[in-house]
């Protein structure tokens, strides 16, 4: 059992920048695969970024070039730095785990608000 513990959601203006952290409670570094999904009002839930357990990210066409996610090991920690934030990155972040191995050990954040409004 992973309990994945999300901080830095709120309000921020158009073109501002917000860091979440996902922090887990136990070790992430080498058996988990790590993500961000995010979900808008109405709308289905999507990947925004995703880091691998071997350093490998991935991200929607929608935010890259402007996402950043990355990992401390040494912290259990994973952020993701959204920066050049619009309107339609309004939604809830979830931070994602998935074990490389046993694909059915997956956890999830308890989800934080982002809202990109002037």
């Amino acid at each position: 059992q992973v309990i994945l513990v999300q901080s830095g959601g709120g309000v921020v203006q158009p073109g501002g920048s917000l860091r979440l952290s996902c922090v887990a409670s136990s070790s992430i570094s080498m058996m988990y695969d790590m993500a961000w999904y995010r979900q808008a009002p109405g709308k289905e839930r999507e990947l925004a970024a995703k880091l691998t357990a071997n350093g490998e990210t991935n991200y929607a066409d929608s935010t890259k070039g402007r996402f950043t996610i990355s990992r401390d090991n040494t912290k259990n920690t994973v952020y993701l730095q959204m920066n050049s934030l619009a309107p339609e990155d309004t939604a809830a972040y979830y931070c994602y785990a998935n074990h490389i191995i046993v694909r059915a050990l997956e956890f999830w954040g308890q989800g934080t608000q982002v809202t990109v409004s002037s």
